[in-house]
């Protein structure tokens, strides 16, 4: 028997808010919920704000070319099998029939010339770790070049990092696993690094390989990290970068109504969800018209590997291709020790590798501790406003531009009817010398378009309408900036350069001072002194300018 059958049906209707009976399915996902309350979770993130610009769009490619990568990586590994066991191929490949090759190197053709829809989905898989990686990198120098890693993002500026990190050596193990001539030289490549660390070189090179290069197990060892130990650590890092990103809610650009402590654009229920959802179908769409028109990889036009061959023109992928430059560009040195050869020529470029990136990776680290500002920012910076920042951002592009350039020189050379020898040489200097140039150019754009946009604060924007005083002189007619064009312009605050303290303390002692200290003031005024920014116009200069021009526009005769 039932106690209160009709009180409990209105209970049930009121609780969910809705009037008319439920269907079926609603019935479903009411029962659902008050069991598990996911609506209720979801409900206040449904309106959560996203600001609404082109560049945010950057970090969401490198978001869906990385589902895509999971995708179609699954796919391949139905087919792929990563032995290294000899076989003799007798496939549709004619050219290779009778060929000995191992078994990784005979699936990858398997994949590519039997599997209905193979050689897509390789394709689409390589092509779209290069737009990951590519992606990841403009995402993570936006986000630089920006200010966005200031407080509290310091956690989603590392977890964002060790993404593109990870994703790079991914990337370099899956085209190192069909174990074709392009490939085994690559892994060649890293053996020589390997070998060249003192005293444990040879003992890593043995436990990596599992004896002598390039031995038995090196493919399925990097099958397994391939596949599952870097991806689930780049899914972790991922979901950490996202729940971050949700907790401190996004940045936005300066502009009327955007404050440091508001997000204004639209909800992400529709508004983002449609255009969105949108955007990763693009996003596939290209990913997949790109493979399905340019080749990547034909690993059939290489052959098997063989420690005795290597292929012409062997290239890394883009994003690994300042390594290959750092070993080209180093002079062959060695130095004989007690018996033991120290390779210079390899080791050096192996330690320099992990520099270039640790150098833009910890950066955000620097700044905070020159600024010494703790508080948490919202609101992104322009590049001209942070000087010096921008110009090491760019150096440091720049340098990874001239290790690319190097890395391909042979490529250069006979493409162009060079000399490799010149371009070697050239790249050698440019790798000083280039960073050094792009600095001081960048942080000279800067400093103009910080006084230009003084000028246009304090007297507005040209028109080209020349008009004659009443004393004679000739002058241009400025039209003052709109409010909103204004609050653009002075959105942000400028540091100011760091004194050092008196030489004697109140007690006239000597006072000591560390080399940190000095160093960090020195940096500062190099920031933030009178060669590092353009001091913006304050409300009371900005005012006396507008009061002044209205004056002398009072006093000109009025026009009949």
């Amino acid at each position: 028997m039932r106690a209160f059958p009709e009180r409990r049906q209105r209970f049930r209707d009121e609780g969910s808010g809705r009037r008319a009976p439920a269907g079926k399915g609603e019935a479903l996902a009411d029962w659902f919920d008050g069991r598990v309350g996911l609506f209720k979770m979801a409900k206040p993130n449904l309106r959560k704000i996203f600001p609404d610009h082109w560049s945010f769009l950057i970090g969401e490619i490198a978001l869906y070319t990385f589902v895509i990568i999971i995708l179609t990586g699954v796919y391949l590994t139905l087919f792929f099998k990563p032995a290294m066991n000899e076989v003799v191929y007798d496939g549709r490949w004619t050219p290779l029939n009778g060929i000995r090759m191992s078994q990784a190197y005979e699936s990858t053709l398997h994949i590519s010339f039997d599997v209905r829809g193979g050689l897509l989905m390789r394709q689409v898989h390589h092509w779209a770790a290069i737009i990951f990686i590519a992606s990841m990198l403009a995402h993570m120098m936006r986000t630089f070049y920006n200010g966005v890693f200031r407080k509290p993002r310091e956690i989603n500026w590392l977890s964002g990092a060790g993404l593109l990190i990870l994703g790079m050596f991914d990337g370099f193990m899956g085209y190192s696993l069909p174990d074709d001539l392009l490939s085994g030289t690559g892994l060649r490549f890293m053996e020589g690094a390997i070998l060249s660390i003192p005293i444990v070189g040879t003992y890593l090179s043995f436990f990596f390989f599992d004896g002598q290069f390039p031995g038995t197990a090196i493919v399925p060892r990097l099958f397994t990290v391939h596949v599952l130990l870097i991806p689930g650590i780049m899914l972790g890092l991922l979901a950490l970068h996202m729940i971050l990103l949700v907790y401190h809610k996004h940045t936005h650009l300066p502009g009327p109504g955007k404050k440091n402590m508001n997000i204004v654009g639209p909800p992400f229920w529709p508004v983002y969800v449609a255009k969105s959802g949108g955007f990763f179908f693009l996003v596939f769409a290209v990913t997949t018209l790109m493979s399905a028109i340019a080749q990547i990889n034909p690993v059939w036009a290489y052959g098997p590997y063989r420690p005795d061959q290597v292929s012409t023109d062997a290239q890394p992928d883009w994003y690994m291709g300042y390594s290959e430059g750092l070993i080209r560009l180093m002079p062959g040195w060695e130095i004989n020790l007690w018996g033991h050869t120290l390779v210079l020529g390899v080791l050096i470029p192996f330690l320099v590798f992990p520099t270039v990136l640790l150098v833009i990776w910890l950066y955000p680290f620097l700044e905070a501790w020159i600024t010494g500002d703790r508080r948490e920012h919202h609101l992104n910076q322009r590049p001209r406003n942070a000087p010096t920042r921008t110009a090491f951002g760019n150096a440091w592009v720049a340098l990874y531009g001239v290790l690319l350039l190097g890395g391909g020189n042979d490529l250069i050379a006979t493409h162009f009817d060079l000399s490799i020898n010149a371009i070697t040489w050239a790249c050698r200097v440019g790798f000083f010398v280039v960073p050094v140039v792009v600095f001081i150019i960048s942080k000279r754009i800067c400093l103009g378009l910080q006084h230009k946009d003084r000028e246009l604060l304090l007297h507005g924007r040209e028109t080209g309408i020349i008009e004659r005083l009443p004393h004679g002189e000739f002058v241009e007619v400025h039209e003052p900036l709109s409010p909103a064009e204004k609050y653009t312009m002075t959105a942000y605050e400028q540091y100011e350069p760091l004194e050092l303290p008196p030489t004697v303390d109140e007690a006239g002692v000597a006072r000591k001072l560390s080399v940190m200290e000095r160093l960090r003031v020195s940096l500062s005024r190099s920031y933030f002194g009178i060669n590092g920014q353009i001091a913006k116009p304050t409300r009371e200069q900005v005012a006396e300018h507008e009061e002044h021009e209205e004056a002398e526009r009072a006093e000109e005769p009025q026009r009949p």
